[in-house]
Parts: C-alpha cells; sequence; structure tokens
C-alpha cells in the first residue's frame, strides 16, 4: 500500500496527539508504534477498529485506542475505522447484528426500536442484548479478520509489483546502456 495514500487521509501526528479528548493518554501518545505505516501496524489497524466498531457499546474509541495501544497498531487508522457505525449506519448494522445473532441462538425475533436514550438502554436493550451481542462478535470477528487478510495481501500485491516495475526500469536501462555502448564500438 503506498504509504503516501495513507498519510492523506490520516490526520497528523501532531494534531491529533494535542487533541483535548486525548489528553489523558498523556505520553502514550509519542509511542512510534501507533504511527507506523508499514503492513504489520496498519493490518492490525483494520482488525482493531473494525472489530471495535461493530461493539454495541457506547465509547467505542476507547476501547479501540486502548487495544490500538496495547496491540502496537496504527492508532488514526483505528480511529477512522471506528466509525464504520455511525448515526447514519448504526441502526442498520446493529439490526443485522440482532437478526443474525438471533439465526444463530435460534431465539424468537423481536420487534424493536433502537432509541439511542439512557430510557431505551434500561429496558429496550434486555430482551434483545443476547442476540445482539453475539450477532456483533461474529460481525466484528470476520469483518476484522477480512478486513486484516485483506490488508496484507493488497499490501502484499502492491509490493511484488513495486519490485516488478523497478527490475523492469532497471532492465531497460541496461539495455539502454548496452545498446549505447554497442553503437559507439561499431565504426
Amino acid at each position: 500500500m503506498p504509504r503516501s495514500f495513507i498519510r492523506r487521509w490520516t490526520p497528523d501526528r501532531t494534531r491529533l496527539s494535542a487533541h483535548p479528548s486525548l489528553a489523558w493518554l498523556g505520553v502514550i501518545l509519542h509511542d512510534p508504534h501507533l504511527w507506523h505505516l508499514n503492513r504489520h501496524s496498519v493490518a492490525r489497524a483494520f482488525f482493531v477498529g473494525i472489530f471495535c466498531a461493530m461493539l454495541p457499546i457506547p465509547f467505542q474509541m476507547v476501547v479501540g485506542t486502548v487495544a490500538a495501544i496495547y496491540l502496537h497498531c496504527n492508532l488514526p487508522i483505528t480511529i477512522a475505522l471506528i466509525w464504520i457505525t455511525n448515526p447514519v449506519t448504526m441502526p442498520v448494522i446493529f439490526w443485522t447484528a440482532y437478526k443474525l445473532g438471533a439465526w444463530i441462538l435460534d431465539t424468537p425475533k423481536r420487534k424493536f426500536h433502537i432509541e439511542l436514550t439512557w430510557e431505551w438502554v434500561q429496558n429496550g436493550l434486555l430482551p434483545i442484548w443476547e442476540p445482539l451481542l453475539t450477532g456483533s462478535l461474529l460481525i466484528g470477528v470476520v469483518g476484522g479478520i477480512l478486513g486484516y487478510l485483506t490488508v496484507k495481501l493488497v499490501w502484499r500485491i502492491y509490493v511484488i509489483r513495486a519490485w516488478s516495475h523497478r527490475r523492469e526500469k532497471r532492465q531497460k536501462k541496461l539495455l539502454k546502456a548496452v545498446r549505447k555502448e554497442m553503437r559507439k564500438s561499431v565504426p
């Protein structure tokens, strides 16, 4: 994966370190592992970000940040991927997770509607929490693994193509130099 493409779409390290909501992390944000752009840190960030995005809990970004620090994966990519679940996509994702969890647990499906209120969390979540959590964890693990493997594969293909391109470029340059020398030697 080209680093310049990733750097273009991720926030600056100093800007993110100075953000007031991340002040509680202190010097931990200065760990260079959290900012590396290599195949391993980006692939781990995809797993953590997608997995945490599917968790049906508040403060997914806190869980993702702690996991990114512990697993030494790229923090900006992890945080960006957690926003897969946002107020627009959250109802569809969690409804799908609930349906999947209800199917896996073989529980009767109940009609419900999600409200982002404390009252709904206390009363409306109780009858559906098991299928919702089961489906969310399954989608998170499978999605995280697919993201991890996709990054590894795409990055590897990019590197192989870059090596091939450089080799072809060197061969053309060498061939050009040989032809130039041959022209000099022919009277």
